[in-house]
C-alpha cells in the first residue's frame, strides 16, 4: 500500500487555510484595496517598508531569547512565514508553532524553546505597555474615551477582570499537582535563561530593542496610512492610539487579531479626534499593508520551510 505524501499535505495546508480565510472575508478585503488605490502612494510606499522592518525586528527579538546564534537568514524569512500562520490561529499560537519549530529544528530542546517563547511575550508585553504609559504621561488628553464608553466602563474596570483572570490561573495551577510541578519546572528553566541572557549585552540589545521597535514599527505604518489619507489628528496621537488598541486588543484571542484589532484601532483613531468614517478607511487600508498583502506570500514561504524540513 503506498504512502501517503505527508509531507507534501502538510506543505500545502497553509495555502489551502489562506485561500478559505480570504473567501470568508473577501468583502473587507475588497473595501480595504479600494482604500490603499485611493490613498497618497509615497506614504503608502513608506508604511510597507515600516513593515517589511517589523520583521527583522521581531527576528532581532527572537535571537535575545535564546544564548545560541540562530541562523539569522532563516530566522528572518521564518518570522514572515510565521506571520501568515498567525492569522490563522488566535493570540499568537501560530507564531509560536512556527518558531518552536524553528528552533526545535535548530537543537533547542523543548524546555529550552518554551522558555524563550515565554520571555519573547513577556518581553514583548512589557514592551508595548510601557510604551502605552510613556505616551499617555505625554499625551495625557488625546484618549478621549468618556465620549465613547460609559462612566462605569474604564481602567477600574478592566484592572479588575485581569486580576481575577490572574488569581485564577494561579489557583489552578497551585490546585492540581501534576500541573504545578510543569509549572515548577518551567519556570526555573525560564529564570536560569534569563539570568544568562542578561548578561550578554548583544543578548540583551536584541531581544528588548527588537521587542521595542517592533511596536514602534507598526504604529509607524498606521501613521504613514493615516498620513496618506489625510487623517486629521497629531503623529503622537496616533502612535498612542495604535498602542492603546493593540494592548486592548491583546485580550481577545482573535486570528491575527481580526476583529479585535480593527475594532480597537477604529475606537482609539477616533478617540484622538478622528471621524469615525476617516479612522475606518484607514484602518481597512493599514490592515491590507499589514496582514492581506503578506498573506499569500507569507504562506507560500511557510510551505517551503516545512518541505525544506526548517521547521
Amino acid at each position: 500500500m503506498p504512502r501517503l505524501p505527508w509531507r507534501q499535505i502538510f506543505c500545502m495546508l497553509p495555502i489551502a487555510a489562506v485561500a478559505v480565510w480570504v473567501t470568508q472575508h473577501r468583502s473587507v478585503i475588497g473595501t480595504g484595496f479600494g482604500e490603499v488605490l485611493a490613498a497618497n502612494g509615497y506614504w503608502l510606499l513608506a508604511a510597507v517598508l515600516s513593515t517589511l522592518l517589523g520583521w527583522v525586528a521581531v527576528s532581532f527579538a527572537r535571537q535575545g531569547t535564546v544564548l545560541e546564534r540562530l541562523p539569522a537568514k532563516r530566522l528572518v524569512v521564518t518570522q514572515f512565514a510565521a506571520g501568515a500562520a498567525n492569522h490563522l490561529l488566535p493570540s499568537g499560537i501560530g507564531a509560536g508553532a512556527v518558531n518552536i519549530r524553528f528552533m526545535a529544528k535548530c537543537g533547542l530542546p523543548p524546555a529550552r524553546y518554551s522558555a524563550a517563547l515565554a520571555l519573547y511575550f513577556l518581553a514583548e508585553g512589557v514592551s508595548r505597555v510601557a510604551l502605552l504609559l510613556m505616551l499617555l504621561l505625554a499625551f495625557p488628553e488625546a484618549l478621549r474615551l468618556e465620549a465613547l464608553l460609559p462612566d462605569r466602563i474604564g481602567l477600574p474596570l478592566i484592572g479588575a477582570v485581569a486580576g481575577l483572570l490572574a488569581v485564577a490561573a494561579l489557583a489552578t495551577v497551585l490546585a492540581v499537582p501534576r500541573l504545578r510541578e510543569v509549572t515548577g519546572r518551567f519556570t526555573r528553566t525560564a529564570l536560569t535563561d534569563i539570568r544568562s541572557l542578561h548578561t550578554r549585552p548583544s543578548r540583551v540589545l536584541a531581544l528588548w530593542g527588537g521587542s521595542l521597535a517592533f511596536p514602534v514599527l507598526q504604529a509607524s505604518g498606521l501613521v504613514a496610512v493615516a498620513l496618506s489619507m489625510d487623517l486629521d489628528a497629531p503623529i503622537g496621537h496616533l502612535v498612542l492610539a495604535y498602542m492603546a488598541a493593540t494592548v486592548v486588543a491583546a485580550a481577545v484571542p482573535s486570528p491575527g487579531g481580526l476583529g479585535s484589532v480593527d475594532a480597537a484601532l477604529v475606537i482609539a483613531l477616533v478617540a484622538v479626534g478622528a471621524s469615525v468614517g476617516a479612522a475606518t478607511s484607514t484602518v481597512l487600508a493599514y490592515r491590507v499593508i499589514t496582514v492581506w498583502l503578506p498573506l499569500l506570500p507569507g504562506a507560500l514561504v511557510l510551505g517551503a520551510l516545512v518541505r525544506r524540513k526548517v521547521v
